[in-house]
């Protein structure tokens, strides 16, 4: 019974993985298109740029995410401290990737809102 239910977290793990592996490549393969239109339309004011990486990091925190999610399935079954270890880092790194982006997102927000309050039309 053990047995059997170490493959089938393995599958599980295995699946989740392969979901964080394709979130961060559709990530980075969006960063890229993003910041070469940046770059191709010469946008000055660097919002557009600001944007491109607030979006990739969304991506990444996906992919960790899922990552976790694998680790955590993994260590259920059989839990060593290299596992307890391997998900304690994810959850560092996810937690002030989070952070830092909430933070981001709320800078570009407060511009965009104080950059509209300025245009206001007539």
């Amino acid at each position: 019974m053990e047995e059997t239910l170490r493959q089938i977290a393995n599958i599980i793990s295995l699946c989740l993985e392969a979901v964080a592996l394709l979130a961060i490549v559709l990530g980075a393969v969006q960063a890229v298109v993003s910041m070469t239109r940046v770059m191709l339309t010469r946008q000055a004011d660097g919002h557009a740029k600001r944007l491109a990486w607030i979006e990739f990091s969304r991506w990444l925190i996906a992919g960790l995410t899922f990552q976790l999610a694998a680790d955590i399935v993994r260590t259920m079954v059989v839990p060593d401290w290299d596992d307890v270890g391997r998900v304690a880092a994810i959850a560092v790194i996810r937690t002030f990737l989070t952070h830092f982006l909430d933070r981001d997102i709320e800078a570009v927000r407060e511009r965009d809102v104080a950059g509209k309050a300025h245009h206001v039309e007539p």
